[in-house]
């Protein structure tokens, strides 16, 4: 994922109610939508029994787009209403970051 510094990460950790009915099928076509908006950079996630999902954007703006859009707003309010017992929302600007890669 190729991304200019500095940038900005929206950090969504979750924890999952039991009712899951149609979380995986949202989940996809919502990641499927972000990457489709100006400004998104890319995402990581992982889940056991707390989720979390790190998506990777251009600037502010973009961010606040992709939070005001339709399909999104309805995964929100899904979300709060069906699939999650608990989630925090954190937006951070990035302005360094290193990696190791073990080669061998």
């Amino acid at each position: 994922m190729k991304k200019s510094k500095p940038y900005f990460v929206v950090i969504f950790t979750s924890l999952l109610s039991e009712n899951t009915q149609g979380y995986l099928e949202m989940s996809d076509k919502i990641e499927s939508l972000a990457k489709l908006q100006d400004g998104f950079l890319g995402m990581d996630s992982a889940r056991s029994t707390i989720g979390i999902t790190v998506s990777y954007w251009s600037s502010l703006n973009a961010i606040k787009k992709w939070k005001q859009q339709s399909d999104h707003i309805i995964a929100q309010e899904k979300g709060k209403r069906d699939w999650y017992d608990w989630y925090k929302v954190k937006i951070c600007k990035v302005e360094h970051e290193y990696e190791f890669k073990n080669n061998s």
